[in-house]
């Protein structure tokens, strides 16, 4: 049974994650044929707020709980339901206040309204890498760096680099595995153990924050020759514990390992992808490395997420201003849209600037809502 998993491996960590033109191709059509029936998924959380997806199953591990979460506010999901239904369900209408609808453009771009917001269905964050340690140390906000100088010095923080199978065993079962339970708990998500051997281990880097006694953090990154490109898979800290996080020692990996590209010939870190909202916690944690958001080089970069608002509550205000979006924009590329009206006012605590994006849009929700058009007012040009 190992041995036939480790043959699997392979194929399957391909399937799921190449950026190889032709797999992507194959991949994107392979998904379309699969719409004919789609997944449905209906989620209620308190308040009441009715949450719905419609579209590829990865929606119901990517999408969903990213939705729940953040209409849910810290409270519980009260129902849940998934099943199988005919695509041409997209174009009835849904028993929900909110709708998330994931698929190829193609399927998505004629359900378009003026209800309807279009996004990425996922994003990347790409930081380019020049060989200049100064220069990628200076890519970091001025704060988050002067702050792991600090700790680098005070705590002796060093990175390590191992290619030992016996420090990936301890990696995963005592740094990944702890971290991802601790933060995620029943909702956990990761790469099995043998493909993450297999498929990232064997072809890519593990690295390890150390102080003077012990190591503190750890990633797993997969390095893909043909492009220089180091993307950042799994992450953890220490036996998950909160006492790592306190002294910075997780952004300090992020910091070392630029660093470390710098020397080695790397063209670019992927800090890994998440969902289009500014929201999203890993977000803005990672925008104080400066990084470009990118749609993903991989079959999620043909899919979209179409986002629309089937009821005007006061609870799908309240989630749309807490949740500005990274949207497509008119004429191509990707900006953040802000939502507010008279009562809430727009998130923009939730920061854009320095990702790449083209720029900032402010909507107002009484247009958005009840309008024939959209749309909304640029502020800020990129």
């Amino acid at each position: 049974m190992l041995i036939r998993r480790s043959v699997l491996a392979q194929p399957v960590f391909a399937w799921r994650t190449s950026t190889r033109p032709g797999l992507v191709r194959l991949r994107s059509t392979w998904d379309d044929v699969r719409l004919r029936r789609a997944t449905s998924v209906r989620s209620t959380v308190d308040g009441p707020l009715t949450l719905g997806y419609l579209g590829i199953p990865e929606g119901t591990s990517h999408v969903m709980p990213f939705l729940e979460k953040q209409a849910a506010r810290g409270g519980p999901v009260l129902r849940r339901s998934t099943r199988t239904v005919p695509w041409a369900e997209a174009l009835a209408p849904a028993d929900v206040d909110l709708m998330a609808i994931g698929a190829p453009p193609a399927r998505v771009r004629p359900l378009l309204s003026a209800r309807d917001l279009l996004l990425p269905f996922r994003v990347e964050l790409v930081v380019p890498v020049v060989p200049d340690v100064a220069a990628m140390r200076a890519r970091v906000s001025r704060k988050e760096r002067q702050r792991v100088a600090r700790q680098r010095r005070d705590l002796g923080w060093r990175l390590e680099h191992t290619a030992a199978a016996e420090d990936f065993q301890w990696f995963y079962d005592h740094v990944h595995l702890p971290t991802m339970r601790r933060r995620h708990g029943p909702a956990t998500r990761s790469l099995e153990r043998d493909i993450a051997l297999q498929c990232v281990f064997r072809r890519g880097f593990l690295f390890f924050l150390t102080d003077e006694h012990e190591r503190v953090a750890g990633m797993l990154c997969l390095f893909d020759r043909r492009t220089r490109t180091l993307t950042l898979r799994l992450a953890g800290v220490t036996h998950g514990a909160p006492a790592h996080y306190a002294t910075g020692a997780f952004a300090a990996l992020y910091v070392l390992i630029l660093e470390w590209a710098a020397v080695h010939d790397v063209r670019a870190v992927n800090l890994s992808g998440c969902e289009p909202f500014l929201s999203k916690g890993i977000f803005q944690f990672k925008r104080k490395l400066h990084p470009q958001v990118v749609r993903p080089a991989d079959h999620f970069g043909a899919k979209r997420l179409l986002l629309r608002v089937v009821r005007d509550t006061p609870r799908v205000r309240d989630f749309l201003v807490a949740n500005p979006v990274i949207a497509e924009a008119p004429g191509g590329g990707l900006e953040a849209v802000y939502f507010h009206d008279d009562r809430r006012a727009a998130r923009l605590d939730l920061r854009w600037e320095g990702t790449g994006l083209r720029g900032a849009r402010l909507t107002h929700l009484d247009s958005f809502l009840r309008s024939t058009s959209g749309g909304g007012t640029p502020f800020v040009s990129a």
